[in-house]
């Protein structure tokens, strides 16, 4: 799955650049994004939401937005993203420090990359980039 078979929109450079921009624009705002990839056809994120804010709240309308306007760049129509997600509760420092170099890992697990700072669509790309704290 992670190589990128099936509908993998998100291979597209533009689609993940899209994804990643969306992400980036409410963190601090909406929620407090620690760790994210974006891989060909799936994503992985670390977030918690601020007051006020609800986890599925926030996934409906990162997905609404992201899935018209990834639909338009494509020139398709349709089902972008599946329904549901797959959500944890981090339970202390250890399982948070482990869910990073999870999420992190992902392109190196997936072999599209060596190390998790090579790839692009990711918060150790940002962060090798000083792009994120």
């Amino acid at each position: 799955m992670d190589q990128g078979f099936d509908n993998a929109y998100l291979q597209n450079p533009h689609v993940a650049a899209l994804i990643q921009d969306t992400l980036l624009l409410f963190d601090g705002e909406r929620y407090k994004l620690s760790a994210w990839v974006i891989m060909p056809n799936h994503m992985h994120l670390l977030l918690k939401p601020i007051e006020g804010h609800t986890l599925s709240g926030i996934l409906h309308s990162l997905k609404s937005y992201t899935a018209s306007e990834a639909n338009k760049l494509l020139n398709r129509k349709g089902k972008f993203w599946m329904e549901d997600y797959f959500g944890r509760y981090i339970r202390n420092a250890e399982h948070f420090a482990r869910t990073v170099v999870y999420i992190e890992s992902n392109p190196v697990k997936a072999r599209l990359c060596k190390e998790p700072s090579e790839w692009r669509f990711s918060s150790a790309w940002m962060r090798a980039h000083k792009e994120v704290n």
